[in-house]
């Protein structure tokens, strides 16, 4: 992704949405079979404690950005793939539903769209299909993304995700951002403190109120035009700004 969009007198060029619980809710219940099925891997793969999984699970989650990459720095050993297609293989996707509301809404933006999520391609995929979002986007930044190069695996015990400012200045440099110009969707407090850290615009989803780093919030990813009108303005403004000068080009030849 090394296009970079210009819009004339426009604030912002891209928007940038997070995956899970941002393009669709919490209540599809997807989290929460994801973090059983995590659990259970820890169980039977990694052969922890029973009583101690919970509470683990957790404080990797809090500590690292995601239970894997904290189970990375710990130094298990498991295949990344494996993990994944374990961890979402059986997850309640029949709850997601196609969203002609949030499509009509992307579609009708000027701006780049991009989806940045911790989760892995196959993941993402399924979501989108779902959502009926997949045309809607013109790239994704995923776990793949940010952990391979040259389609290898980078460090074994070092995986780069969400919330590190690294891992979100590494999309910003990937994707060839302005952050500047660019507004950043997400659903946890702590992403959206490091977007902000690492220079974007950024709007905190699932919250009807601000929290600390965010420039807007959003009850849901559907009241963005009402909150965040700008993002069609700049592109009224461009078509004036059109209009204006084809009618002047136009009164020139005349004359």
């Amino acid at each position: 992704m090394d296009a970079v969009v210009n819009f004339n007198g426009a604030k912002y060029d891209c928007l940038l949405f997070d995956l899970d619980d941002t393009l669709y809710p919490l209540s599809s219940g997807i989290n929460f079979a994801c973090r059983k099925n995590i659990e259970d891997y820890m169980l039977k793969y990694l052969h922890m404690e029973e009583s101690e999984v919970p509470r683990m699970c957790l404080e990797l989650y809090r500590e690292y950005g995601t239970t894997m990459a904290g189970l990375k720095a710990l130094g298990y050993e498991f295949d990344n793939d494996e993990f994944h297609e374990y961890v979402h293989g059986n997850l309640p996707y029949e709850t997601l539903r196609p969203d002609p509301v949030l499509r009509n809404l992307l579609l009708s933006t000027p701006q780049r769209k991009i989806v940045f999520t911790n989760s892995d391609k196959a993941h993402t995929a399924r979501v989108l299909n779902k959502l009926g979002l997949g045309d809607c986007f013109e790239g994704v930044i995923c776990f793949e993304t940010l952990n391979h190069k040259d389609n290898e695996p980078v460090s074994k015990s070092n995986i780069l995700c969400k919330p590190s400012v690294e891992a979100i200045e590494a999309a910003i440099s990937i994707a060839n951002l302005d952050p500047t110009r660019t507004i950043f969707f997400d659903d946890s407090v702590r992403n959206i403190a490091s977007g902000k850290a690492a220079g974007l615009h950024t709007v905190i989803v699932g919250k009807s109120e601000l929290i600390p780093g965010a420039d807007y919030a959003l009850r849901s990813i559907h009241n963005m035009k009402e909150a965040l009108p700008e993002i069609w303005e700049d592109e009224a403004k461009e078509h004036h700004d059109q209009v204006l000068q084809s009618n002047a080009v136009e009164t020139m030849v005349r004359a």
